[in-house]
């Protein structure tokens, strides 16, 4: 069976930089895959090449067998540490905006019948954050687990296959960020999601994902840190993977 997502041989280098060397690794569809490592690691480097934002120096990315080009498509989806949410828009204007890109991509404006099948689809994706009832709120109304919420919403709205998370929870406090991890694994189970997520904790790497990548350098010249990259040095399977997937308990 090919992998959704596949890696061969891939660098990334600015300049005589290098970020990344010799990343090969394959991901299926269906995982949550959990990245850890040092800061500089080319964690975020990694996140860019999934979502289309920039291509490989050398190597190639594959998405279902076919190389991947380097552009940003519908069928990935990104939550960020800081919340990506619109400041002058309520929460379902900022859900929305997201479809009128998708489907007027000359006005950006849905109307008529096309404009309110757009916003039942809002209103149910705003449901299934738990932000139904703060449709009308903007913003800076909201406490950081909401915007964070209403990013994910965002994200999700165009239906992408892969969702990726870059640190999205460490701003948050613990109360919250236990409700987001149950939030997460309800969306990526309900609606089948394949989940990239860069974490700094090591504790939620573990607890959320079906797989931990840990990104690092093999190779260090104090004379040239720049001149060596990081690679996938250690790839843990966790054993809950089926007991994830296939029970409809949280």
């Amino acid at each position: 069976m090919t992998a959704l997502l596949s890696f061969r041989n891939v660098w990334v280098e600015y300049g005589d930089k290098i970020v990344l060397e010799r990343v090969g690794l394959d991901i299926d569809a269906g995982s949550f895959v959990s990245i850890v490592g040092p800061s500089g690691a080319g964690k975020s480097s990694f996140l860019r090449l999934v979502l289309g934002q920039e291509a490989p120096s050398r190597g190639e990315v594959l998405l279902d067998g076919q190389p991947m080009r380097a552009e940003c498509g519908p069928d990935r989806g990104i939550v960020f540490q800081r919340y990506s949410v619109l400041p002058h828009l309520d929460a379902r204007r900022n859900v929305l905006f997201g479809l009128e890109c998708a489907g007027a991509r000359v006005t950006g404006r849905l109307f008529g019948a096309a404009r309110r099948r757009a916003l039942e689809e809002v209103d149910a994706m705003l449901d299934a954050v738990g932000l139904l009832s703060a449709g009308g709120t903007y913003p800076a109304q909201m406490s950081g687990g909401m915007q964070q919420r209403l990013a994910i919403a965002q994200a999700l709205i165009t239906r992408p296959r892969i969702l990726l998370l870059d640190e999205p929870f460490g701003a948050l406090d613990p109360g919250i960020r236990k409700d987001m991890h149950a939030l997460i694994t309800r969306l990526w189970r309900e609606y089948s999601l394949t989940v990239i997520m860069v974490t700094h904790d090591i504790g939620e790497a573990f607890a959320l994902g079906t797989r931990v990548l840990t990104f690092d350098k093999r190779r260090h010249d104090p004379h040239a840190p720049h001149r060596y990259g990081a690679t996938a040095t250690y790839d843990i399977a966790l054993e809950r993977k089926t007991e994830v997937q296939g029970s409809d308990a949280e």
